[in-house]
C-alpha cells in the first residue's frame, strides 16, 4: 500500500444538496459533505452533526457503513439508507456525530469495506480532529456487506470501538471471534433473510460465546447481544435503528 495523505476539503461539495445550521461561533451542524485525498483519489463522505453540537462537550460519534447498494463516488447516497434516516427521523435518539463513508463502486463488485479500511479510519481522525468527540464512545454499525465491514474493521480496531452493531451481516467467524472477545455487541439479522442468512450473524456470535466460556474464569465478557427478527427479511435494519432500545444501549457502552 502506498503512502496515504490527508487533505480535508471543509467546505461543502457546492455540486451537493446541504441540510446545514451555523451557530454564531461559526461551527457547522446539519448534514454536511467532506472529501479525502486517499492514494491521489478523492473520496468523498458525508457527516452528520446534532443542531445542538456545542463543541464544549465531548460527543459521541457513530460510524456507518452502508450496504452494497449505495456503493458509489456520488458522495450522498449513503445517506438513503440505515442509519441517516433513523437519526433525521429522531435525533434526539441518536445525538452524536456520526460518519458515512461511500464504498467505491467499480469493476471489483466484491470489494469489501476491509479493503479501504486505511481511508475509513483517516475519515474518521479527520473527524475527530475537527470535533469535540468523546474517544470512550466511538461505535461502529453496518447494514448488510456493511454488517460484514461491522464485523471485520471492529475485529481489527478492537481499541477504537467503545460497541459495535452489526446488521445483516456475514463474516469468517475463525478469523473474527477472537479480536471481538472484548467488545459489547448487538448483533441484528433477519430470520427470513434470504440475501444473507441468518446462520452467518449466529455463526460468528456462538464463535465469540465459545471464546468467552473458555474464558469466563478470567472475566473477560464482550456482552454480545443478538436479536434474530421472525419477520423481517434482509431489511432488519430498519427495526433495529428505529427501535428506541438501540441508541438507549449503544450509549451506554463506554471504553474503560
Amino acid at each position: 500500500m502506498g503512502a496515504m495523505v490527508v487533505a480535508p476539503l471543509l467546505k461543502l461539495n457546492k455540486t451537493m444538496t446541504s441540510t446545514r445550521f451555523i451557530t454564531t461561533q461559526g461551527q457547522e451542524r446539519g448534514v454536511l459533505f467532506r472529501e479525502l485525498s486517499y492514494q491521489g483519489i478523492t473520496r468523498k463522505y458525508a457527516i452528520i452533526v446534532p443542531r445542538n453540537y456545542d463543541g464544549a462537550t465531548a460527543t459521541p460519534a457513530i460510524l456507518f457503513l452502508h450496504g452494497s447498494g449505495e456503493s458509489g463516488t456520488d458522495g450522498s447516497r449513503q445517506l438513503l439508507v440505515g442509519l441517516a434516516p433513523a437519526m433525521l427521523a429522531d435525533p434526539e435518539r441518536w445525538p452524536a456525530i456520526a460518519i458515512f463513508p461511500q464504498l467505491e463502486q467499480n469493476a471489483d463488485t466484491n470489494r469489501q469495506w476491509l479493503d479501504d479500511d486505511a481511508a475509513i479510519m483517516a475519515m474518521l481522525d479527520i473527524t475527530r480532529k475537527e470535533f469535540n468527540i468523546d474517544p470512550k464512545r466511538i461505535y461502529l454499525t453496518g447494514l448488510s456487506r456493511g454488517g460484514a465491514g461491522t464485523w471485520s474493521l471492529g475485529s481489527k480496531h478492537a481499541d477504537t470501538f467503545a460497541a459495535l452493531m452489526p446488521i445483516s451481516g456475514y463474516g469468517d467467524p475463525a478469523a473474527l471471534a477472537l479480536g471481538l472477545v472484548k467488545i459489547p455487541i448487538w448483533a441484528f439479522h433477519g430470520l427470513k433473510d434470504d440475501v444473507v442468512t441468518a446462520d452467518k450473524t449466529r455463526a460468528i456470535v456462538d464463535a465469540i460465546n465459545a471464546i468467552n466460556a473458555a474464558n469466563s474464569v478470567t472475566g473477560t465478557d464482550s456482552s454480545v447481544k443478538a436479536t434474530y427478527l421472525p419477520e423481517a427479511n434482509h431489511n432488519a435494519w430498519d427495526p433495529a435503528y428505529r427501535d428506541p432500545l438501540t441508541p438507549a444501549w449503544l450509549f451506554e457502552q463506554k471504553k474503560k
